[in-house]
């Protein structure tokens, strides 16, 4: 049998908006990403379900520095929410505990009992989760029968609608903050509900600064790759394309050189207090920091560009 020929990879940095497909896991599919590309390193901004399709943001190179900023954003989804059966993952993926009929619904019901979900709420995880409990995953965990008691979680939801109603069904368009679990709410609507519920559908729509994203699937991108590898570069965002809305501040040769090396700055009447995208004058972005009440710019993350000029 002749072998497949080893993959040689290669520095290329910058982020992939990638269309994840069901059933993948966003590791898996970022492992199928990264060898697309040849990427000497990747990362991804958040874990999707296998069930979840929609964006995960792919981090190459010296964009995974900012994979972090991307996950505390904010994020929107689409999901279908199927009442009457409750599962032991919260979704259309796990076996059925229970069934109970679906009593008779109103729209105007239904939005009253999600006004509970909005705002700054405690949210109880699903067992069958990438949290993780003594460095090993909850889903590892449930999978091998432990019982397993969730501690609720602070988490912030901007906004829930109801975009369609069924006899058995409803689907939302949610938007929240970072570790937000959509299946959770679902659940927990099911419960209110007292038919119970799990998640059908489940899709990411945007993740911030990405509100429009032209996103794309694992197909698109291997036939692109059987091309060439010179008609993957379009599609992958530069740096500063994830860290859009941020203050910047931009800096001059002499003062980038000390920036690279990871000196203390003193930059005067900035008006900005807190983390900065830091630039060069051509705003390309060298890194992150953080400017105190003083003017004091102290390097967090340098990017391998900033040490070199």
């Amino acid at each position: 049998m002749q072998k497949r020929p080893r993959t040689i990879f290669r520095s290329i940095d910058g982020i992939v908006l990638l269309d994840k497909p069901q059933g993948l896991s966003s590791n898996q599919a970022l492992q199928r990403v990264r060898h697309i590309f040849r990427a000497e390193k990747a990362g991804h901004t958040g874990s999707l379900d296998p069930l979840a399709t929609g964006l995960l943001p792919i981090c190459l190179g010296e964009a995974t520095k900012i994979a972090g900023v991307l996950l505390g954003k904010n994020k929107a989804y689409e999901t279908v929410a199927k009442l009457g059966a409750t599962t032991d993952t919260d979704d259309a993926d796990g076996q059925i505990l229970i069934e109970r009929p679906v009593p008779e619904l109103t729209t105007e019901k239904i939005q009253t009992l999600l006004q509970g979900f909005i705002g700054k709420i405690q949210q109880r995880p699903p067992i069958y989760s990438a949290l993780k409990q003594g460095g090993e995953p909850m889903y590892a965990k449930a999978r091998r029968g432990e019982i397993i008691e969730m501690p609720l979680r602070e988490v912030n939801v901007e906004s829930i609608d109801i975009t369609r109603m069924g006899d058995d069904e409803i689907s939302l368009r949610i938007v929240c903050g970072s570790g937000t679990y959509i299946r959770s709410i679902v659940r927990d609507l099911g419960e209110l509900l007292g038919c119970g519920a799990h998640v059908k559908v489940l899709r990411r729509l945007w993740v911030e600064p990405f509100l429009q994203p032209q996103m794309h699937t694992l197909e698109q991108l291997q036939a692109i790759a059987e091309q060439s590898d010179e008609g993957l570069q379009p599609l992958v965002l530069p740096i500063e394309a994830g860290l859009s809305g941020w203050p910047e501040i931009h800096l001059d040769e002499t003062q980038i050189k000390r920036f690279g090396q990871g000196q203390r700055l003193l930059i005067p009447d900035s008006g900005i207090i807190g983390d900065v995208n830091v630039c060069d004058q051509h705003k390309r972005s060298l890194g992150l920091a953080s400017l105190d009440q003083y003017g004091v710019l102290q390097a967090k993350r340098l990017f391998r560009w900033a040490a070199l000029s």
